[in-house]
């Protein structure tokens, strides 16, 4: 394997350009499938570079293809784009102008990341064997997810590989981590709508307490998580959110349960909705309630590839040296970065942006995450030489 110096150097004149994509995005951040802006935005940046944008049958994301002059395999590189409804605390200078939303789980990174890949990429444009393809993805946060989507528009059509990255606040910047196999969770997100009999709070034997039914459904479930599932493999159901009645001296007729699920192994694939189902339909059943279960989506277990894992691997210590690659342990958070490495062999490393000296350690999905935008050199710098090594010799 070459791995060509001028990387680093590149990448470094790059950074800085990158930063202020990324503050841009975090500006301006944007909640599941309303991601027009930061679509329209990245689509003006790969337009600059001469990129060829392919035909996405979604309203917001990007595909974006760059073809090489010589005849090769066909690499993918991911980036998802959506915000979360969270009001951020920072105090940064180019914190959201978006009340109720923020880049709280780094994908302004993933985005400016995977951009100056691009740009870097371009530039060896004649010398590339192959071809490199763009996947700007929204809806990440928010299952069905735009994973999906985006593959049933031509995202994966002749694909080899595909990379990944997700920021990690838990790993010092200028590291990266790498595990192989399951690293999040399978998940299964549900409401449950029970439907009892209102009435008088002073005469509930009247009616049918659609609250007394969900505080059942409630404490059943997690029975099931421990009694009925394996103890040694890791399982977790949560409601978040519980809405019924309408006045303290009335039955409640209606309640609705937010729900997930997320497991880390495959024997739990086909097991968890089905039973989650059995007990619900059971327990609504024997108040006389009846219940709706609703499907709202599911994302498959992410499993990395071994030898992706070695790619990342061998290009990273040839940049930066040994000894900064860490072991990372799964997580029962959930990624649909997932769906891809389900059809085609790939893996996600994570990307340490943690710095506690600017208070850059706070978990994903806090209001007041940060990142060390140092991260973005080392992102970008890796999966330039990934993509060029295996476009030169392939999963070798």
């Amino acid at each position: 394997m070459k791995t060509n110096p001028s990387i680093l150097d590149r990448a470094r004149l790059l950074h800085k350009t990158q930063v202020a994509w990324r503050r841009h995005l975090h500006r301006h951040p944007e909640l599941s499938n309303r991601e027009f802006g930061t679509t329209k935005f990245i689509k003006e940046e790969l337009k600059k570079l001469s990129l060829k944008l392919l035909k996405v049958s979604y309203p917001t994301g990007v595909i974006a293809e760059l073809s090489g002059r010589h005849r090769g395999p066909t690499v993918a590189i991911r980036a998802d784009i959506d915000a979360l409804p969270v009001t951020e605390k920072t105090s940064v200078p180019f914190k959201s102008t978006v009340p109720g939303v923020m880049h709280a789980c780094g994908h302004d990174v993933h985005t400016s990341v995977v951009l100056g890949v691009a740009a870097l990429l371009a530039e060896r444009k004649q010398e590339l064997k192959g071809k490199v393809r763009f996947i700007f993805q929204p809806s990440e946060e928010v299952p069905p997810g735009g994973a999906r989507p985006m593959i049933a528009s031509g995202a994966l059509d002749g694909v080899d590989v595909v990379f990944g990255l997700h920021v990690d606040p838990h790993l010092q910047v200028g590291k990266i981590g790498l595990r192989d196999g399951a690293v999040f969770a399978a998940n299964y997100d549900f409401d449950v709508i029970i439907h009892g009999k209102g009435g008088h709070g002073a005469r509930p034997h009247m009616g049918i307490d659609a609250i007394v039914v969900a505080a059942q459904v409630i404490n059943r479930v997690q029975h099931f998580v421990s009694r009925e599932t394996d103890p040694i493999e890791p399982l977790v159901v949560s409601f978040g959110e519980i809405h019924g009645g309408t006045a303290r001296n009335v039955v409640a007729e209606t309640v609705r349960l937010v729900g997930t699920a997320r497991w880390l192994s495959e024997r739990l694939d086909g097991k968890v909705p089905s039973v989650l189902k059995r007990v619900i339909t059971s327990i609504c059943a024997s108040y006389n309630a009846k219940c709706e279960i609703v499907d709202i989506g599911s994302y498959p277990l992410l499993k990395n590839e071994p030898s992706v894992n070695r790619i990342y691997r061998r290009n990273w210590e040839s940049l930066f040296g040994k000894g900064k690659i860490a072991v990372t342990e799964p997580v029962l958070g959930s990624e649909d970065f997932a769906c891809y490495v389900a059809k085609v062999p790939g893996a996600m490393f994570r990307l340490g942006v943690m710095n506690r000296k600017i208070k850059a350690d706070q978990p994903w999905h806090s209001a007041h995450f940060k990142v060390d935008e140092e991260a973005i050199y080392f992102g970008t710098a890796l999966l330039t030489a990934a993509a060029l090594d295996f476009l030169e010799n392939g999963n070798q």
